[in-house]
């Protein structure tokens, strides 16, 4: 094929004027002949020249020209100095329309460059490399592989230093075979021993993924420079061999005549850091100053997105205050980078102010900002960027809609993210990819939107994207969350590339639905297919286990995954906490607890608060305080949880102090904290405390639910004020329920207030006929009233009915199991030897012997 770039081909046209639509995967292009696509400028004609003189009474010349010309960055002044060349007849010669080609495109003016090269009188090898380069920066590879063509032919000898731009072309089109074609017109040249052509050969194939190649080019150098080391150095990095480039960069360091400089080091610690090596790419940064080395733009740009996935804002705020100390700020590719480290590291005050003062805006820039809003918040300021992206001019990519998106449903904000989905698809006309619809399927799973789940199926199967790994995941989620198992399977089988994370959404979906012994076939599929189970996984079945109340498999679950290889983490305690609320089993309970202070979890403020209810559900108020204080960041459901255990326990006066020092913190009472601060004062009898706090509750815009109503018909019934207590449930928005009519009943028995203890008791048989308590508690009421008919009455009803009193009920937890008793019940497996003991306690308690 080499053959190709040699043959005799008709002269293409300016590849500047003409950019065909092809692939970047090509082997070999066709060319056609090239044209004038435009009018000359007529730089002679320029205005405002006012700005440049070459008068200072000393002869003219090409060096002089060229002088001026290399430090010329302004287009006006560049023109100026290209009309005065017209002026002075320089425009002809060679060096200076050289120098001009290089000056339009250091300042962006590629047309006129492009011209220029077209109407040079003389081109020589340097007017060809001018306008190469000028193509090469721009990125029109294709185009300027066209030139090399034309210039096989026209007339001028190839010299050694072309062809490392024509490397390039090779980079950039990612061809390897197109470079091994100009690699063997390097050899026909005999240019391949020539130390520059070799290391531009060498960052080819690294960069084109043949790093065989590169080794084989490097071998056969007679000679070696650092640029030379710098580049396998690179290629190794670049391909994934982070270890052999640390090792190339070793070997460098045993070198007499080449020590590794800040372009070896910063290519290793960039190749660490792309790698996923980012603990290591940190320490190759600390390792380059020790050898007395300072870091470059380069370097910096390598190590700070390792620093950023790490979370180390510390040595993140050390690395912004080195890049301001050395003028670094104005790189925007280093800008950008520390504006992403503060942003993973949940700053957004120092990413915003480093983003606003110094970032070019650009979508990279703003789309950091907008996933940094949408992960720490407010979420409005991501919408309020994204919208004046706009404005400022910056096209919204499908990252910025993708960003925007995932970002409300991060925030539960799934109204907010279909609208956004929608406006993207009707009026933007942007089409979804993996991504977005895999992120609007975990809207449609949390909100359980079935029909709009399917709609977005069908929209993946269009686009053949329902076997994508991520979508399908997303599916079987939704169809399992959807309680749809049969088409979650369906979504599941689907799926060309499975990972854990999609099979972890399956086995969650049969968890949910008790499907036990389902799960456990999945779980021998899973091993089988090569996959192994993680904590996430576990962490599915026993949340499901406990959401269908399977409590003691799920603590046999939980006690399995403590021995096992497999850690519970913060996740699996926070499941396990509520199994043990529910179980009232301290002991398990105190297990999960030591776990949590052996990994840091019980400072967390979720685990903290679970911590909390567990104790005090199962009878403990002095562990639950002491969990309560062990929570570094308190917020509003750990302090309602404290709240809602000192009511539970009957602490009134310690839970009306806490629900005040929650209002002096600042804090805004919810539902819940009204429902506990109103329990305690029911356990103080502070009738007017009780209702200062209700009457709060409309202050801070929480409507009363018929909780609250009870609490305080329970808090007035307890306090004698039965009336003030009747005229409450008659003004009540809502309908009374069996709760509260007891409390009032229970009120009118303490106080012996027969009227309306007979209405309330007529509202609990009518609500529940079949509770045995609501006639004990009229039974009581006449007892207390001395009405012995009517409580004949009652316990007739009862016997007739075949009604009695439920007995009481406790239970003990010995040796991880819960034994349950019940009023002169026998059926405990050990039941002969329990009744033993305690008829053994009663005598010595009758005769006073306590035998040691």
């Amino acid at each position: 094929m080499t053959s190709q770039l040699l043959e005799p081909i008709a002269c293409p046209p300016s590849p500047l004027n003409h950019v065909p639509n092809v692939p970047h995967n090509l082997t070999a292009l066709s060319f056609q002949k090239l044209k004038q696509a435009h009018q000359p400028v007529n730089i002679s004609q320029q205005k405002n020249q006012s700005n440049f003189s070459l008068l200072d009474n000393k002869p003219l010349n090409t060096s002089k020209y060229a002088s001026v010309l290399d430090s010329c960055k302004c287009p006006k002044l560049g023109k100026q100095v290209h009309a005065h060349t017209i002026k002075t007849g320089f425009d002809a010669d060679g060096f200076v329309d050289t120098k001009l080609l290089q000056m339009y495109a250091r300042c962006g003016l590629l047309k006129d460059a492009d011209f220029l090269f077209e109407t040079m009188p003389m081109r020589n090898l340097h007017s060809w490399k001018a306008i190469l380069s000028v193509y090469l920066d721009r990125g029109l590879f294709e185009e300027a592989f066209l030139l090399f063509q034309v210039l096989q032919f026209d007339g001028v000898e190839l010299d050694f230093f072309v062809f490392p731009l024509v490397f390039k072309v090779c980079s950039g089109l990612g061809s390897v075979e197109l470079g091994r074609q100009l690699h063997g017109l390097v050899i026909k040249f005999r240019f391949c021993l020539n130390i520059y052509v070799s290391n531009a050969l060498i960052d080819m194939y690294g960069k084109c993924g043949s790093l065989d190649n590169a080794k084989k080019v490097l071998v056969k150098m007679p000679e070696r420079d650092s640029v030379t080391w710098n580049s396998v150095i690179t290629a190794c990095a670049a391909n994934g061999m982070v270890y052999e480039a640390l090792e190339f960069l070793e070997k460098m360091m045993s070198l007499d005549y080449s020590m590794p400089n800040v372009v070896s080091w910063s290519a290793v610690i960039g190749g660490f850091a792309q790698n996923g090596y980012d603990e290591e790419a940190i320490e190759m940064l600390f390792r380059m100053q020790v050898e007395g080395l300072v870091p470059n733009a380069q370097t910096l740009a390598g190590v700070l997105p390792a620093c950023a996935r790490l979370q180390r804002l510390d040595l993140g705020k050390q690395l912004h205050g080195y890049i301001t100390r050395h003028d670094f700020i104005s790189n925007p590719v280093v800008v950008n980078a520390l504006v992403d480290v503060y942003r993973r590291c949940g700053d957004m005050g120092s990413a915003a102010k480093i983003f606003l003062k110094f970032s070019v805006k650009n979508v990279l820039s703003c789309n950091t900002m907008i996933v940094g809003y949408c992960e720490s918040g407010p979420v409005s300021k991501a919408k309020e960027l994204f919208d004046c992206m706009d404005v400022l001019g910056i096209e919204r990519d499908l990252i910025s809609w993708n960003s925007i998106i995932s970002g409300y449903v991060r925030n539960f904000m799934f109204d907010e993210a279909f609208s956004m989905f929608q406006n993207m698809l009707m009026e933007e006309g942007i089409e979804p990819d993996s991504f977005t619809l895999g992120s609007v399927l975990t809207a449609c799973a949390d909100t359980i939107s079935l029909g709009q789940g399917k709609e977005i199926h069908a929209q993946a199967i269009v686009k053949g994207l329902q076997s994508d790994t991520f979508v399908g995941g997303a599916l079987v989620e939704m169809y399992s969350k959807c309680q749809d198992l049969t088409a979650a399977q369906m979504a599941f089988d689907e799926v060309i590339e499975k990972d854990v994370p999609t099979w972890n959404a399956l086995i969650s979906g049969y968890a949910r639905s008790n499907q036990i012994e389902r799960i456990q076939y999945l779980l021998e599929k899973m091993k089988r297919d090569g996959y192994h189970p993680n904590i996430y996984t576990w962490n599915s079945i026993l949340a499901g286990l406990v959401e269908n109340r399977q409590l003691d498999l799920t603590m046999q679950l939980f006690s399995e995954m403590q021995i096992s290889k497999l850690r519970p983490d913060i996740y699996t305690v926070g499941i396990i906490l509520p199994a043990c609320s529910r179980l009232a089993t301290l002991e398990r309970g105190k297990q999960a607890h030591a776990h949590s202070i052996k990994c840091g979890y019980d400072t967390d403020v979720h685990i903290g608060a679970a911590l909390v209810d567990m104790y005090a559900k199962c009878g403990s108020l002095k562990y639950a305080q002491l969990a309560y204080d062990r929570i570094s960041n308190p917020n509003l459901v750990s302090h309602n949880a404290m709240l809602t255990a000192y009511a539970m326990h009957g602490h009134g006066e310690e839970g009306i102090s806490l629900f005040q020092t929650m209002l002096a913190l600042g804090f805004i009472p919810d539902h819940v904290t009204f429902l506990s601060v109103l329990s305690s004062c029911v356990h103080v009898g502070s009738v007017e405390t009780g209702c200062k706090f209700f009457d709060l509750m409309g202050y801070y815009n929480v409507k009363p639910t018929l909780k609250h109503y009870t609490s305080m018909v329970d808090l007035l019934s307890r306090s004698g004020q039965l009336h003030e207590a009747y005229e409450l449930i008659k003004k009540m928005p809502v309908e009374c329920d069996s709760v509260l009519w007891g409390a009032l009943l229970g009120g009118c028995v303490t106080h012996g207030n027969i009227e309306l203890g007979k209405i309330a008791a007529e509202r609990l048989i009518e609500l529940e006929p079949n509770n045995s308590g609501n006639y004990v508690l009229l039974a009581n009421l006449h007892a207390y009233a001395r009405r012995w008919t009517d409580l004949a009455r009652v316990r007739g009803m009862m016997k007739d009915r075949g009604m009695h009193k439920s007995p009481g009920c406790s239970w003990i937890e010995d040796k991880n199991e819960i034994h349950s008793f019940l009023a002169c019940d026998r059926s405990h497996k050990r039941a002969e030897e329990i009744y033993a003991t305690l008829d053994y306690l009663a005598r010595h308690m009758k005769t006073g012997i306590v035998h040691g």
